[in-house]
């Protein structure tokens, strides 16, 4: 392949990236645009990346197909990291970020690992603790703003930080914003752990089986209102640091604005997650409202 087809090749795979970020992850789309243009092109990769490892069980008809797709993912990171080529648009402009830039393959396997073991767990094998399921947000959420950083040939030890509270508390608030598609497709509440379950009246055991109900609306908003303080907790501590984190470091943890606005969604509805309001708008903010905040941080150089 000739060096004007190659990179040819390499504009609609990023194209490719940019539009699915676009479709599916709208949030975290506009948060890019923020972005340095020298920084867009690994971020929209990487975006893109956790686009397809993040959907590979909702658009598989039979969680076997969605398991084999997180597999092959994984496989294709050695792969990428070999230099080998790969018919996948994602998979290309990966390639292109991970040659120019030397980001860490440890990052991107441990996201693929954490959703593949995921994938793996019984619909009744409930997690015990809100502690996994933060440690389940850093590897999925967490690691695509270390990669971003690292792309950008920024190394902070304070951004590094602040990154993984932001990526626990995105994680952990998108998780409980599901809930209601998880609980309609797998007939049980995946996401919430057994012990916040229990404390709040909502387990049960059933042939030797913990189940969560699904009939008490009031017990599940105290149990989301307890998650969503502990994501509330981690933004805390991300926007305590922000005095260390290099000014250059900070478009890249803007997502630290839509994890608030699914909080601040959260509190009007009282942590119902069945209230139609959350699925309004940009994660039931108006989108004009949502955008303007996100152009007030970016500008005044906060997250």
């Amino acid at each position: 392949m000739n060096g004007a087809s190659s990179s040819g090749g390499i504009r609609g795979a990023l194209s490719y990236c940019v539009q699915q970020v676009r479709r599916y992850d709208y949030h975290h789309y506009l948060c890019l645009l923020e972005l340095p243009a020298n920084m867009r092109k690994a971020a929209f990769a990487l975006r893109a990346f956790n686009v397809e490892t993040s959907r590979a069980m909702d658009v598989a008809s039979d969680p076997k197909i969605g398991l084999m797709r997180l597999l092959w993912w994984q496989e294709a990171l050695d792969k990428i990291y070999s230099n080998k080529v790969i018919e996948h648009p994602v998979a290309q402009a990966l390639t292109s970020v991970v040659s120019e830039h030397k980001v860490s393959k440890s990052w991107l396997k441990r996201a693929v690992e954490a959703r593949i073991n995921d994938a793996n767990r019984e619909n009744n094998d409930i997690p015990q603790t809100v502690e996994e399921l933060e440690r389940y947000a850093e590897d999925t959420t967490s690691t695509i703003l270390y990669s971003t950083l690292q792309a950008g040939g920024i190394k902070s030890t304070a951004a590094d930080h602040a990154a993984s509270h932001i990526g626990k508390a995105s994680g952990l608030l998108l998780l409980l914003k599901s809930l209601p598609y998880h609980a309609s497709r797998n007939h049980q509440f995946s996401y919430i752990p057994a012990k916040v379950a229990e404390k709040h009246g909502l387990l049960v055991h059933q042939s030797g089986q913990s189940e969560i109900k699904k009939d008490s609306r009031e017990a599940l908003c105290d149990a989301v209102f307890e998650m969503a303080s502990v994501a509330n907790a981690h933004l805390q501590k991300a926007r305590q640091l922000s005095g260390s984190v290099p000014a250059e470091a900070r478009p890249v943890l803007l997502p630290a604005v839509p994890a608030q606005v699914i909080l601040d969604s959260l509190a009007r509805v009282q942590f119902d997650v069945y209230d139609p309001r959350l699925a309004q708008g940009i994660l039931g903010a108006p989108p004009l409202l949502f955008q303007l905040k996100l152009k007030w941080y970016s500008w005044r150089g906060k997250y």
